[in-house]
Order: structure tokens, then sequence, then C-alpha cells
């Protein structure tokens, strides 16, 4: 994947050095998505997550992907795991979680994952892994943080969507 069509994100255009901001400001525009939600637990549709779920999704997102990173730099080439993403929505209850306590380990997590890109140099992001999703294929971390902030900001328009709303600062 080089371009999203649904969300306009192109991979190419967000440069390495760009990814600690990047991945830092999207604390922020989650608590704005979710403060402007009028109702953070409602669900569109029965098969489409609410903005709570989105959040804590993406929280755990960037806690995974951190994970990954650091595996990454310890071991040549790994194969990660795949996160669970539909299933943690249910085991891990996200509808039921404070939204403020998600936005707070969403910045946290967020925050993390920012510094530990913030210390990679250009031989550092050309490092692989094994990605599972959408489909097994060996991938850089300069993708695994492209990619990351891509989910992240595609989920803001999931939450636009949801709500109705303009999330801060754009998609």
């Amino acid at each position: 994947m080089d371009r999203c069509d649904e969300c306009q994100f192109v991979y190419s255009a967000l440069d390495g050095g760009e990814l600690p901001r990047r991945l830092r400001d999207l604390a922020g525009r989650y608590a704005a998505a979710l403060h402007a939600a009028p109702d953070v637990r409602r669900r569109p549709a029965p098969e489409v997550w609410s903005p709570l779920e989105y959040a804590c999704h993406v929280r755990d997102v960037f806690r995974v992907q951190g994970e990954r990173l650091a595996l990454a730099l310890r071991v040549a080439e790994p194969e990660f795991a795949p996160m669970g993403r539909d299933e943690l929505v249910v085991t891990e209850r996200y509808n039921a979680q404070d939204p403020e306590v998600v936005l707070a380990g969403l910045a946290t997590a967020a925050d993390g994952f920012a510094a530990g890109f913030a210390a990679l140099g250009e031989a550092d992001l050309a490092r692989t892994g094994v990605y599972p999703w959408p489909r097994r294929e060996v991938r850089t971390l300069l993708w695994l943080g492209r990619h990351t902030v891509h989910e992240a900001e595609h989920h803001l328009l999931d939450i636009r969507r949801a709500t109705g709303a303009r999330t801060a600062g754009g998609a």
C-alpha cells in the first residue's frame, strides 16, 4: 500500500524525520475528536466501531507497533504476530472503558512510539520485519511508522463519519 484512496494518505509524502511529531500530534487530535462526539459509545451501525472503540484501537496500535519496533531493533527481520484487533474490541471491552483514561493511554503510547522513532537513524529505518496485514510482507521500520500514522489518521476519518463531526486537524 502506497496510498489510501479513501483518506488520501500518501506513504511516501511522510519523511522519517517527521514521524515523531506526527505521532505525538495524533494524541491531541483524538482528544478533540472524542470531546466533540455527542456519544463516544454509540456505534453508527452494528459492524462499525464507536468513537471510543476507535480510540482504544489506536491506543493499542501504538502499543503493539512500539513492541514491534523494539523487536525489529533487537532481531534481524522478525515476524510480527497479528494484534487480534477484532478480538480486542470484545475481550478488552473497549466500549466500557473510561474515555479520559483511554486518551491518557493513547497519549502515552503515542509519545513512547514517537520517542522510539526519534532515536532512529537511516540504517535503523531501513531495518525490516515481516508484517502480517493486509498480507504477510517484509516491511521497513520507516513503513511501520508511516503505516501507523496512516492507521491513526484514517480512524479519525472513521470517527468523523460516525459522529457527523469534523475532527481537529482535518482528516
